[in-house]
């Protein structure tokens, strides 16, 4: 069951990363901005959204390396703003439409999960397993995606909402933002990194609002 899991899991994070990205498209599209469709990435077909570093790379060492948290990230979709019908909101909408969407992920597997459970026939172990996994990974996914650290959705979330002003000043700290999150990733919190249990609190405050 172990290589199968392995295997399965690798497919809902891949396809978890790649919604993520095609719901920032589909809604940009929505505001009139068709950047991402002519680049051919309203798609989930996984090649066009094939990140070496965020869908290979990364994922492979922390499997490796038997990390506790498993993430990754697709290859970013193109949007153009100024195309938006609604800058502000076109901005707003279009940087949330990935963690609202891995959000909602979640939300179905623990839907089917439950309503599995609830079935007097007992379900493949396996299957349990992977329902369980695709919410954990979503989790993962927008909660991760929600601090609001360049190049970060939750950074562009914040930005569309702040004053022109403040909004120049924050937008410093872009070139900066992989290094910040480095050292999240490497000053210690207990027996794991700052990042990794903050992330990991909230991942585990979710679960339980979900039952799990």
């Amino acid at each position: 069951m172990i290589p199968e899991f392995l295997a399965l899991s690798i497919v809902i994070l891949l396809f978890s990363v790649i919604v993520h990205e095609v719901m920032h498209g589909v809604v940009a599209k929505k505001f009139g901005d068709h950047t991402a469709e002519r680049a051919g990435r309203l798609t989930l077909n996984p090649l066009p959204h094939i990140d070496p570093v965020g869908t290979i790379l990364l994922p492979g060492l922390l499997i490796l390396t038997g990390s506790p948290i498993l993430f990754g990230w697709a290859k970013p979709v193109p949007v153009n703003p100024l195309n938006f019908s609604n800058l502000r909101r076109g901005e707003f909408l279009v940087s949330a439409a990935g963690i609202l969407a891995n959000f909602g992920l979640a939300v179905a597997a623990a839907l089917i999960y439950h309503f599995l459970n609830a079935l007097p026939q007992t379900f493949p172990a396996l299957l349990g397993a992977l329902l369980k996994f695709t919410v954990t990974i979503n989790l993962v996914l927008g909660i991760f995606n929600l601090f609001p650290i360049p190049p970060l959705d939750g950074s562009k979330v914040l930005l569309s909402q702040l004053p022109y002003n403040l909004a120049k000043q924050y937008q410093k700290l872009e070139p900066y933002g992989i290094v910040i999150l480095l050292i999240l990733l490497m000053v210690p919190f207990g027996q794991s990194s700052l990042l990794q249990g903050v992330l990991g609190f909230f991942v585990r405050f979710f679960s339980g609002i979900l039952g799990f």
